[in-house]
């Protein structure tokens, strides 16, 4: 056994030994209270306001079944701190809090988790592109320290996407939408349950010529779980998600393309074939059983991904990661003033890639360029403990350990193979206040990790590993969220001073790679959304966003502010109507764009774009709706790859979406 693999199994060994160690001993069924009879999959029921303590937030499919949505950016566009920009088919700038600022592609500083199991490979980089919305009952979105209860130690939080059980999806669903740019999706959906089980099933296929060259795509996914009652207080669930998907890259343009001929794509694109195709295989189990006043989890996954990636190079990376988690939440009374709770658990991440790489030729495999095996292991370790003080006042306190190792094993250049071990405590401490019944307010101060992963690491022309450390973070956070007569709200003021945050910089004697460490920078900010019901054919929904990112006192780049992020974001639908039907205009409006470079020498200008909604229910299980986007056509700038220094020529901008008009029916038996 490899000291790697040693050094990995003690650490889930004492951590697991840990959780064992503080279980109670297991309830008889005949002594469960009657109301603790019944186990759920994890966030099935977790809507109710009083299990989301500060920035966190629950999107139901109903927020976003009546749009074609494609990627994350569609189903969470109105959850209150999500940067969620399209660029191309489902790939998509997500970020929370300024989180993976300097990524330009895919995703970092995110957990990611289907049904609370995390979906992220074992150095904790994020793919969002096996996600269909389509698929999903609920969105939970937990921002910052909020994502505690699942590990999450990292600036930005965690989204658990949640599949539907035949319980809470019983019977058939059929879907079918599409329209512009060749655009056609359809659903077929099965669940059914009796007193032994449930079963679940969703096949789903989506096909497109994109709305720019270069941006073809197609996929096909099934995604399906069988839930087993092992006794009274316990239920087993085992989950499985195929993915086939094909998406063709039209990449980054340069600003007078980006504003004039936003459907183009680069000639060296176009000839290279840019693309990223994707043929992976998830299974997951996930166990819950009582435990006298609580309920203790256990479980394990298992993915196996097959990734061709034809860019500069072709990328061609076969990954197979596998894990285990426990976790237990328990509660109890001091006495009827006082009581408390306690979670704890803790979640384990392996993974392997053979790496390779070869000389693009149209798309196909040339010689071979590189050939690297890839292991790391992610471990976070989490409790947090709740003091209740009657029946309106929390304190809380807890934290998080990571734990993070990489290796790589360069099979053509030895010299360049290297290892890393990582580790932090992330501690937070907070309050939540129920002035009155359905209102909150609520305080944290916490600090966060986050561990560099292979993109990082592993940077030409260096020999053996950059020496990028982890990214730290300390974040006060205040906030509230209720409803009050016709209003409902959720906002969040946050402030978070980094260390350490990975940026680019120029490449110098002090800097031997272009992705480095930062000295201080400052994210700083507010989230928030406000819903008015004003009458039951009237209701405005409203979110914003002011994001203030900067460095602090940089040697290099002053207080100059970060780039990609704009510093203010609005969007608002104005909903008509009744559940019967309804016409729901929208808008999104940046007012002014964002920096494109970390100098600040070149700022895009802002936007405004309208859309357009409507819904007709036809009767109690036919629905048709409308998705029309961009009404006016407008030619702006979505998104940003951040460099040091930018001018108008450089290839870094990502266009809006352009006008697309699509349409849907959606039946239920």
């Amino acid at each position: 056994m490899s000291s790697f693999t040693l050094r990995a199994a003690l650490s889930v060994g004492i951590s697991a030994s840990a959780l064992l160690c503080a279980f109670p001993a297991l309830a008889r069924d005949d002594e469960l209270p009657r109301d603790e009879q019944q186990v759920t999959v994890i966030g099935q029921r977790a809507t109710d306001p009083e299990q989301r303590r500060g920035g966190a937030d629950r999107v139901e499919a109903g927020q976003f079944e009546d749009k074609v949505a494609v990627s994350l950016a569609d189903a969470l566009a109105f959850s209150p701190g999500v940067y969620a920009q399209p660029r191309f088919g489902q790939e998509t700038r997500l970020s929370i809090r300024g989180s993976g600022i300097s990524r330009g592609f895919h995703m970092r500083g995110l957990t990611l988790l289907q049904d609370g199991i995390p979906i992220n490979m074992a150095d904790d980089n994020g793919d969002f592109q096996e996600l269909d919305p389509q698929v999903f009952e609920a969105i939970e979105v937990y921002r910052g320290a909020n994502a505690l209860r699942f590990g999450g130690s990292t600036l930005g939080g965690a989204i658990n996407a949640i599949t539907p059980t035949g319980r809470s999806a019983p019977g058939i669903e059929l879907r079918a939408d599409g329209g512009s740019f060749d655009t056609l999706r359809g659903k077929i959906a099965y669940g059914t349950s009796d007193a032994v089980g449930d079963v679940f099933v969703a096949l789903t296929g989506d096909t497109s010529s994109g709305d720019r060259q270069q941006s073809d795509r197609r996929s096909l996914r099934l995604n399906g779980n069988v839930g087993l009652r092992l006794g009274v207080g316990a239920e087993t669930r085992f989950y499985a998600s195929i993915n086939h998907i094909r998406q063709e890259s039209p990449g980054n343009l340069n600003l007078t393309d980006t504003l004039d001929n936003p459907g183009k794509a680069r000639a060296v694109l176009i000839a290279n074939n840019y693309g990223r195709d994707i043929d992976s295989i998830r299974l997951q189990n996930r166990t819950r059983f009582a435990i006298g006043s609580g309920e203790a989890s256990v479980g394990a996954f298992y993915s196996t991904k097959q990734l061709y990636h034809p860019i500069f190079q072709v990328i061609d990376h076969k990954s197979d990661t596998y894990g285990a988690f426990a976790s237990l939440d328990y509660a109890g009374r001091v006495n009827d003033a006082i009581g408390w709770e306690l979670t704890l658990g803790s979640q384990a991440r392996f993974g392997t890639t053979d790496a390779k790489q070869f000389v693009n030729v149209a798309g196909k495999r040339g010689a071979l360029t590189a050939s690297i095996v890839q292991r790391a292991h992610t471990i976070n370790s989490h409790v947090e403990g709740r003091l209740l003080l009657g029946d309106t006042l929390s304190l809380i306190a807890g934290g998080v350990h990571t734990l993070g190792e990489r290796e790589v094993d360069n099979l053509i250049a030895p010299a360049n193979s290297d290892g890393g071990r990582f580790n932090g405590f992330s501690p937070k401490f907070g309050v939540l206040w129920t002035p009155v019944p359905g209102v909150q307010l609520y305080a944290h101060r916490s600090r966060s990790l986050e561990l560099p992963g292979f993109s990082e690491l592993v940077q030409a022309p260096t020999v053996g590993f950059v020496a990028v450390y982890p990214q730290r973070a300390w974040t006060t956070e205040i906030g509230t969220r209720g409803q009050l007569g016709i209003a409902s709200w959720d906002i969040s003021l946050y402030r978070a001073g980094l260390r350490g945050e990975i940026l680019q910089f120029v490449v110098g004697p002090d800097i031997p790679a272009s992705t480095f460490n930062a000295d201080r920078t400052l994210h700083q900010g507010v989230e928030a959304g406000l819903t008015l019901a004003i009458a039951p054919w009237l209701a405005l929904t409203q979110v914003y966003q002011f994001n203030d990112f900067r460095f602090v006192d940089d040697a290099r780049y002053g207080d100059n502010r970060l780039p990609v992020v704009p510093e203010h974001l609005y969007r608002a639908e104005l909903r008509l109507g009744t559940e019967a039907m309804s016409v729901s205009p929208r808008v999104e409006w940046i007012p002014q764009g964002a920096w494109a470079d970390y100098r600040n020498t070149l700022r895009v200008e802002g936007y405004a774009t309208i859309g357009l909604g409507a819904k007709a229910r036809l009767s109690e299980s036919l629905s048709v709706f409308l998705d029309a986007r961009n009404l006016t056509a407008k030619k702006a700038v979505g998104d940003i790859s951040a460099v040091v220094a930018a001018t108008p020529a450089s290839e870094i901008f990502y266009p809006i979406e352009r006008r697309g008009i699509y349409g849907g029916v959606r039946a239920n038996f």
